[in-house]
């Protein structure tokens, strides 16, 4: 997303940080959307409005993502949720990462295919798409509409268009060759009378055919609410939708990032095989506030780890905008990110010593290693004795290969289709207190050929896996590649307080803590923790092709003072000076113990939004 100058929107760049905002924290009592975009917010408004819950909300803002903002999620994408149902008084977590098809193993594409990384674009690296029925087994289990007016403003906004925003466009242009030379079907949809125009409106009618005959499906096999809402899930993963997607996974040879051009593996009985499950959230307690993640499946726990690293210093000493606080916070999340490359993976597969990680005696000797200088070295550590074994040097290779061969005329990462993709987010919460926290993902218009008859594409990823099924994220057929999509959810008090989360792959649980140490140290309300200049590091190991690391790099945002990079640097970290709207995609909303709803949203780019009453 494109940076925002303060004079852009009418603010000064150096008011003190603790009361500039970029616009009011929302405050209300009858419910509140936060999401990253303005049209999502709205819909899940207008649900609220309407007699829907929190739940229904989330659903009809999420299917709304899918259309304002294709390039960053899409039906054939992951969406993990945390909820709080105010009935039952607990949370849970709905895991929408979808797993990798049985046809999918380290023999196929190292020794068939003769590749040593799984790509990042194309059919080879889709798992099972999981976003549809982690939205309806919410519905369908907490929610209160039909699947019918859930889905209504989804269908009306790809059958008569919605705004795209100008990023849209630079998205479709950045992979127009990849489009036009290799993946027609995309071509077909997005390129046509020249392709969308910034602002412009933009439809989509075969996936407003795709979401009408879901609907049809539904109801067509009459009785309650809930039986109407399995049958949408059967239409997805065991009737037209799962036979459409195999047949084009088993027919189409699509350009990867490898270069060359393979076919899917995923097939309809690898949907047929699939369902969302419900699972407790990790849980972590830090002075008096209980964080709620997604467990090793996500990259969630990394933040949990920075909160309990975190724990042993003054942080309400620092100066939230100085470069002692940006130091602690990334030499924490440093050893909180090395520990998530040596033991995270899907636990159904690989035994995470989760206990340990997050235990005091193991961050206590953790927190040892954090000097006043900043640490170049990878260095996860041994909990319970456990050697940690990860390909940290061949990363540090791959980026300075990466590098080299773009600079020297080889395929680019445009021709190869590699146009990153992000995330979207939303929050919602309704008067009788339920919250949502989801955020979904890939399935993006740029990371596979579209599936004509669907009118969208799959997602890739499976490219996080490691070629190496001893690795604790190391390729398996069934299992869940780990993925960086973390909502987040947080009781205050043991009372359920906060909704928030943020797009950004790697930074999502970057961002994510930073935001919350400001709120708890230093008094900040949502919208001023998230308009707040931030930062992020990648020293370790990307979980996105390549999978580069790039050791003691921190990027702070351009409206921090001259003299922090200075300190920065002086400390050894590689540190550089970002644009001055670049950090964060940040979204929350809170219940206070008074009754107020309040919410926030991200200004950068000017699309996200909060909107409540």
């Amino acid at each position: 997303m494109s940076a925002v100058s303060p004079e852009m929107i009418g603010f000064p760049a150096k008011e003190p940080p603790r009361m500039f905002t970029t616009r009011p924290e929302i405050i209300g009592t009858f419910g509140a959307v936060a999401s990253t975009h303005w049209l999502a917010s709205q819909v899940g408004m207008a649900v609220l409005e309407r007699g829907g819950n929190a739940f229904d909300a989330a659903a009809a803002a999420g299917f709304t993502l899918q259309i304002v903002e294709p390039h960053l999620n899409g039906p054939g994408g992951d969406c993990p949720i945390i909820l709080h149902s105010a009935r039952t008084g607990t949370q849970q977590v709905i895991c929408g990462q979808g797993p990798a098809p049985a046809g999918l193993t380290v023999a196929h594409v190292r020794d068939h295919l003769g590749l040593d990384i799984m790509p990042g674009t194309g059919l080879l690296a889709t798992p099972v798409p999981g976003a549809f029925d982690a939205w309806m087994l919410m519905l369908r289990d907490h929610g209160t509409w039909s699947v019918r007016e859930v889905l209504s403003f989804a269908i009306a906004y790809a059958r008569d268009g919605a705004p795209m925003v100008p990023r849209v466009r630079a998205t479709i242009e950045s992979v127009r060759p990849l489009f036009e030379a290799e993946w027609p079907t995309s071509a077909a949809l997005w390129l046509r009378n020249g392709g969308p125009e910034p602002n412009g409106l933009y439809a989509n009618p075969a996936l407003a055919d795709t979401y009408e005959r879901v609907v049809r499906e539904a109801e067509a096999a009459g009785g309650s609410r809930e039986k109407q809402v399995d049958a949408a899930r059967a239409a997805w993963y065991r009737g037209f939708v799962a036979e459409a997607i195999g047949r084009f996974c088993a027919a189409t040879e699509a350009m990867d990032t490898s270069g060359r051009r393979h076919r899917g593996v995923l097939s309809a009985e690898d949907m047929a095989r699939w369902s969302a499950t419900v699972e407790a959230p990790l849980a972590f307690d830090y002075k008096g506030h209980t964080v709620l993640k997604c467990g090793p499946w996500s990259q969630g726990p990394a933040m949990l780890q920075t909160l309990a690293l975190m724990a042993g210093f003054d942080v309400g000493a620092m100066d939230p905008l100085g470069a002692d606080f940006i130091h602690h916070v990334v030499e924490a999340q440093k050893l909180a990110f090395a520990d998530r490359e040596a033991f995270y993976g899907d636990p159904d597969f690989v035994d995470v010593p989760m206990a340990t990680l997050l235990s005091p005696a193991y961050n206590d000797a953790r927190r040892a290693l954090i000097g006043d200088r900043a640490s170049l070295e990878f260095r996860p550590g041994s909990p319970d004795g456990r050697i940690p074994r990860t390909d940290y040097a061949a990363a540090i290779r791959r980026a300075q290969d990466l590098a080299a061969a773009m600079g020297s005329g080889e395929p680019t990462v445009s021709r190869l289709g590699a146009s990153g993709g992000d995330t979207c987010h939303v929050d919602v919460i309704d008067k009788d207190g339920n919250m949502v926290s989801a955020t979904p993902s890939a399935g993006w218009l740029q990371s596979s050929p579209a599936i004509p008859e669907l009118g969208f594409c799959l997602g890739s990823r499976c490219q996080m896996f490691w070629l190496e099924e001893t690795l604790p994220n190391g390729l398996k057929p069934g299992k869940r590649p780990r993925t960086t999509l973390s909502p987040s959810m947080v009781l205050k008090d043991g009372r359920p307080w906060m909704a928030f989360g943020t797009p950004g792959g790697e930074q999502q649980d970057q961002w994510q803590p930073i935001m919350l140490l400001r709120m708890i140290h230093h008094g900040l309300n949502i919208q001023q923790a998230i308009d707040m200049p931030s930062f992020h590091s990648e020293h370790w190991i990307s979980s996105f092709w390549p999978r580069g690391a790039k050791p003691g790099k921190v990027v702070i945002e351009g409206r921090y003072a001259p003299e922090v990079l200075a300190d920065l640097i002086a400390r050894g970290h590689a540190a550089e000076m970002g644009g001055e709207w670049s950090e964060g995609r940040l979204t929350g909303v809170r219940r206070e113990a008074d009754g107020t709803i309040r919410a926030g949203a991200n200004p950068r780019g000017m699309q996200g939004y909060a909107v409540g009453r």
